[in-house]
């Protein structure tokens, strides 16, 4: 069968569908490894929790109405499907399931994602003097403001 590929995020996902000596049984080699060296198993979409990419794409293909079960070995998805079904439209599951921008679709521009930052405020409280507010101008002001929070948490629990 032909190689399905995807761009993904300036990625290629490579997919090849390979059907199995078993009846309902359907196999894809991915270009990537999803699950390491370990087996990860499926039978349910209950199963499929956590944010592993081999449990994002069996919630994927679970929510197809037509996955029976999931198991993921490296870069090879195997599904059993539900009966009756077949394979079709899977593999543009899997192909997809890193996917973020879809055609047509503008992503948002780097100025869009980033957050309006107030000028830095040289630390005062540091105990640092103009050496900390000098380095305190190159950090950023959502830093510093964390920083300075931990320190009033540490020093409340510290009693002092």
């Amino acid at each position: 069968m032909p190689t399905n590929v995807s761009p993904t995020m300036g990625q290629l996902v490579g997919v090849v569908e390979k059907p199995s000596s078993t009846p309902g049984v359907v196999r894809f080699e991915l270009n990537r490894s999803l699950s390491g060296m370990g087996h990860e198993r499926f039978a349910s979409m209950l199963d499929a929790d956590g944010d592993t990419p081999s449990a994002a794409l069996a919630r994927q293909l679970f929510a197809s109405g037509r996955v029976a079960a999931v198991h993921v070995y490296g870069n090879i998805v195997t599904v059993d499907l539900e009966k009756g079904y077949d394979s079709e439209g899977l593999a543009d599951i899997v192909v997809e399931m890193y996917r973020y921008w879809k055609p047509g679709v503008e992503p948002p521009s780097f100025e869009d994602l980033q957050p309006d930052e107030p000028a830095a405020e040289p630390a005062g409280d540091g105990g640092g003097g103009a050496e900390l507010s000098e380095a305190a101008k190159r950090v950023p002001p959502h830093l510093l403001e964390r920083s300075r929070a931990a320190r009033e948490r540490w020093k409340a629990k510290q009693g002092g």
